[in-house]
């Protein structure tokens, strides 16, 4: 069975400014959703609970997979915003799926679906963000989406670059480093995609703050400090394996700024 067939749909759900809010507004922020279940009919009650959900924002898309294996293969690609994400199923359960999912993205909001509760221990390993009994109840789902989504707009600050053939406009939360080369930033994403900013090192460095999570480690790299697997006193280790070097100079500075990001005190540096 290939990946396409283990997908039983894949929709996307555009509430746009001509459906719902008029003409003329724009869609700054793109809300992608996956459910994934082996229960068909689940799949399909789940997303149509999703469509009736009062606070949906006005982009938003929703993907429906029948296996774990699938999903990861698709969060790699693209990666989505929210996950709901049953915990018993064939070949790969829940908590493995979501295991494989934190080793690529810490940031992604996690919702476990179950018939039990039992496993919700088990879902703590993985950073889960919700535990959500099934069948799930139309109001405990809605107040969940509207909080995550709540919390990943605080996240959603974006960068505008420029590349020699187009513009991208990128998340910052994707960003795991800038490396410069000559006059040249090579741009590497938490999905594995690079691509080559028109400006020098420099240029970018007031629109990635420390207080989003960023730090000069080095004269030729600014660094996502979410996006780090672990460091030494010479060296870090990004989420995607690649090595990127500390400057001397930097080592004590940056060991602060590290565990003043992860316990949320980096604006009192």
């Amino acid at each position: 069975m290939n990946g396409s067939d283990r997908i039983c749909k894949d929709l996307f759900l555009c509430y746009n400014e001509k459906n719902f809010f008029g003409l003329g507004k724009r869609v700054d922020y793109m809300l992608k959703i996956a459910v994934c279940d082996d229960t068909h009919s689940f799949l399909i009650d789940t997303q149509e609970m999703i469509r009736q959900w009062p606070n949906r924002p006005a982009g938003m898309s929703v993907s429906l997979f029948c296996d774990a294996d699938a999903l990861i293969e698709a969060h790699k690609a693209e990666p989505f915003d929210i996950i709901l994400l049953d915990v018993v199923m064939p070949l790969l359960n829940g908590i493995e799926a979501a295991s494989e999912i934190r080793r690529q993205d810490r940031s992604v909001k996690i919702v476990f679906l179950s018939v039990s509760p039992e496993f919700a221990v088990d879902s703590y390993t993985v950073k889960a963000d919700n535990y959500l009994l099934k069948p799930a109840n139309r109001q405990q789902l809605f107040a969940c989406l509207d909080e995550l989504y709540a919390e990943l707009l605080k996240c959603a600050k974006s960068i505008t670059v420029k590349s020699a053939s187009a513009v991208h406009r990128i998340k910052l939360q994707d960003i795991e480093y800038l490396e410069s080369q000559g006059k040249l930033v090579l741009f590497c994403l938490s999905n594995g995609l690079t691509f080559y900013g028109a400006d020098p090192l420099y240029a970018y460095e007031n629109s990635l703050l420390l207080e989003d999570g960023f730090f000069k480690c080095h004269r030729s790299y600014l660094v996502n400090i979410h996006k780090i697997r672990t460091y030494t006193p010479k060296e870090i280790t990004t989420n995607s394996g690649c090595r990127i070097p500390i400057s001397r100079g930097c080592q004590k500075e940056f060991e602060a700024v590290y565990f003043a990001t992860l316990f949320g005190k980096a604006g009192d540096l």
